[in-house]
């Protein structure tokens, strides 16, 4: 097997999906997704253990959680000229070498949901030009030349929660004022669909499009005036600080 998967959760199923099946195989940990992912997917095979995988496979992608992380990965058995992708968040790669116990070539990534419809942004490092391309094939790989630029990546990773939460927050005030939840869903769903095409097609940066997206003295600008003004800005800027503390141990 060209591929295998250490640990058959939410991510290994969305990249095995954009993939679209190939010579791969998944461990039987997640059992109900794995045999899933048998089934959809031509070429994906389930195998009796996390061993097995590693046996069958060129390139380990472990998606493990950090919890587990250290355990799993020192009890399998790598052999030399493998390949190694990690996705396990917050662990650096001299640790996973030496849970792995080989000089073997090691690639953090920090893939995303969205990789099961190939419209990933997926940070990687090093620079790899395999493991590039394998994300290529999901979306759009970013190439990280050093751990600092993977770590603030990887904080801007933990924003999804915020979005949504966002939304929400907009959603229960536009409730609480009487326009319905369907209503108010879809449009704030396509309005933030839209901005975030706007913005990925757009060469300017997004303080820019802030202005371009703000008539002077206009709603717009109230907004953002007083989101900042009433600390908003600051809360962000705090809680980034703190997840990247997090996530440089």
């Amino acid at each position: 097997m060209s591929l295998g998967f250490i640990g058959t959760g939410t991510m290994a199923g969305a990249m095995v999906e954009g993939l679209g099946g190939g010579d791969i195989l998944v461990s039987p940990r997640g059992a109900a997704l794995a045999a899933d992912l048998a089934v959809r997917f031509a070429g994906v095979q389930v195998a009796e253990s996390n061993q097995s995988v590693v046996d069958g496979s060129e390139t380990v992608i472990l998606s493990i959680r950090p919890q587990i992380a250290e355990d799993v990965v020192r009890a399998l058995r790598f052999r030399p000229g493998q390949k190694v992708i990690s996705l396990i968040a917050a662990t650096g790669i001299d640790s996973l070498r030496e849970w792995v116990g080989l000089d073997l070539p090691i690639t953090r990534a920090i893939p995303l949901p969205f990789v099961a419809a190939r419209r990933g942004v997926t940070p990687i490092f090093p620079p790899n030009p395999e493991v590039a391309a394998l994300f290529d094939r999901l979306g759009t790989a970013v190439l990280c030349h050093t751990p600092e630029e993977f770590d603030l990546l990887a904080v801007g990773s933990a924003l999804m929660g915020s979005y949504f939460g966002l939304l929400e927050t907009v959603q229960g005030w536009l409730s609480a004022q009487g326009l319905s939840e369907t209503a108010s869903r879809t449009y704030l769903a396509g309005l933030f669909a839209s901005l975030g095409v706007a913005a990925e097609n757009s060469p300017d940066n997004f303080a820019t499009l802030r202005d371009e997206y703000s008539t002077k003295g206009g709603l717009n600008e109230q907004m953002f005036r007083v989101f900042a003004e009433k600390g908003g800005t600051a809360a962000l800027t705090t809680a980034l600080a703190e997840v990247l503390a997090r996530v440089r141990g």
